[in-house]
């Protein structure tokens, strides 16, 4: 009971933030919605989209599921993920879509380790199907890498399958090409507090919120091959 007492208080208090005053109250939130990105997290407690970058009601179209994938677009495509990328490039005509990736996710950890289905139904293993090849060339080209540094690569190859998958959309691709669409990779550290992005150019993750500990590395080019 005190989890939801805690809720009801925390609710009370963004009712005294945005409804306290009906004059002042966002048009976003009383007509619409109108964000300008889409945010593809994953449904993990410690990585809510909102809180990470500082975001108001209205200013992000947020979808989440287990590890942040993105299904390519096939008539068997599951529709729950592929309806709200839809509505959000084609209703809501966001500029951006960003992958959102974390350290320490466990549906990669599910993804690398012994197929062990925690369920009679396995949706968690049958969801993460959609990032196998990813996880076959982690284990084909760090074979020689132990288990941490493997997990740590293919959440970020993960996160460029997930952009590839993007572009398989056909309106999504085209708004690319017009260049109405920009699509991002980013990566949080949980541990170190830091948040990294895919640099097409370079071809790897570069910081672009470092470490607030004095003389710590960014996580960041430990390995000779970024996927």
């Amino acid at each position: 009971m005190q989890d939801i007492e805690k809720f009801v208080h925390g609710f009370t208090r963004f009712q005294q933030q945005y409804f306290s005053d009906p004059q002042t109250l966002p048009d976003n939130l009383r007509v619409g919605q109108r964000p300008s990105t889409l945010v593809i997290g994953c449904c993990d407690a410690r990585v809510d989209p909102m809180l990470l970058t500082g975001s108001a009601p209205g200013e992000l179209f947020v979808v989440r599921n287990i590890a942040n994938l993105v299904p390519p677009c096939t008539p068997h495509a599951p529709p729950g993920v592929s309806s709200a990328i839809e509505f959000a490039i084609c209703n809501l005509e966001v500029a951006r879509v960003i992958v959102l990736g974390h350290s320490h996710c466990g549906g990669i950890r599910a993804l690398m380790g012994p197929r062990t289905p925690v369920a009679e139904t396995d949706f968690v293993g049958q969801w993460m199907r959609i990032a196998e090849p990813v996880a076959r060339q982690v284990m084909r080209e760090l074979a020689h890498r132990n288990s941490a540094e493997q997990h740590h690569a293919c959440e970020l190859a993960s996160i460029l399958h997930s952009l590839d998958n993007l572009l398989t959309y056909p309106w999504l691709k085209r708004r690319v090409e017009q260049g109405l669409v920009k699509l991002h990779g980013w990566y949080f550290d949980i541990e170190a507090g830091a948040l990294m992005a895919y640099s097409a150019r370079q071809q790897r993750f570069l910081p672009l919120v470092c470490p607030l500990e004095p003389g710590r590395d960014a996580p960041l080019g430990r390995y000779a091959l970024m996927l």
